[in-house]
């Protein structure tokens, strides 16, 4: 009940800001402006101020980045292997199951459900998740299609303004510098910001979509929603080092809803609608799976 409780405004937000887009009670451009707000300023600072913070050796464990992403390039590669051979081209399936919204939905979750110094865990994901995953599959995709890998596309997927929060929060951590305290409540006023209007963001992405579920679409949400946490909470069990708290991070980052940023990789229009679908049905979904999986590591 209490994951219930805790996870509910969570998705009332994203289902607030569906209504905001399907209703299109805020405009395109408002829409866009909101997103690019929240991408460019917003969320850097929650990342900025998170990890400036965070005791990162709690962090950057081995153990804790082999838990999860042993399981994440087990599954991208899985579901790539199969439709490749029933399909004969690449394509992004095997990224939208192994692709979390680790920033929009993981973030939220951890704060609102762990409490903040949790989010040292979810730090040490995100420094590698998108490097990792994106890298893999425009590296795929170049080489099943035939095609140069394009560096300085690939450059400018990674070089965002969350990584270079990231970064610029680690570099300050390491340094020992110590920042005026009227920055600190800067950073504090924008990352207050970041949350909701994530969420609200997320919501007016789905908008576009049309949910039409699919046996495709289905079975990646199934993968992504069940499968892949299980091996995420089976592997960090077995690894020796990782306590409870750091368990129930990775489980909860594995289980969120497939991140919208998949469809900027989608190829072929012949994928279009099972990834859509996918980050669709998946969101929809984890409004249900998540509070079963808090369940099952409380108990």
């Amino acid at each position: 009940m209490v994951a219930v409780q805790a996870i509910a405004p969570i998705f009332a937000l994203i289902a607030l800001g569906l209504v905001l887009g399907r209703r299109q009670w805020l405009t395109e451009q408002g829409a866009a402006g909101l997103a690019a707000l929240t991408f460019k300023l917003f969320m850097p600072a929650v990342l900025f101020n998170g990890i400036a913070r965070a005791e990162l050796s709690q962090g950057m464990s081995p153990m804790l980045l082999l838990a999860y992403f042993a399981p994440v390039l087990l599954v991208f590669f899985t579901v790539n292997l199969v439709v490749h051979r029933l399909r004969g081209r690449p394509s992004a399936l095997g990224l939208a199951a192994a692709y979390s919204n680790n920033v929009l939905v993981g973030i939220p979750l951890v704060s609102t459900l762990l409490g903040s110094e949790s989010l040292v865990y979810v730090f040490a994901i995100l420094v590698f998740h998108s490097l990792i995953l994106f890298s893999l599959q425009s590296f795929y995709v170049a080489l099943g299609s035939g095609e140069r890998v394009s560096l300085p596309a690939l450059a400018k997927n990674l070089a965002n303004p969350l990584i270079v929060g990231l970064l610029a929060g680690a570099l300050l951590n390491l340094s020992g510098l110590e920042l005026p305290e009227p920055f600190w409540r800067l950073a504090g006023w924008l990352a207050q910001a970041a949350l909701p209007c994530a969420l609200l963001v997320l919501g007016l992405s789905l908008a576009r979509y049309r949910l039409r579920p699919s046996g495709t679409a289905v079975l990646l949400t199934a993968i992504k929603l069940g499968l892949f946490p299980a091996l995420v909470w089976w592997l960090a069990g077995w690894l020796p080092g990782l306590g409870h708290e750091a368990r129930s991070v990775l489980v909860l980052l594995a289980a969120c809803p497939s991140g919208v940023n998949v469809l900027a990789f989608v190829r072929d229009a012949d994928d279009t609608r099972p990834v859509g679908s996918a980050v669709f049905l998946s969101t929809l979904v984890a409004a249900i799976s998540l509070p079963l999986w808090m369940l099952s590591l409380s108990g």
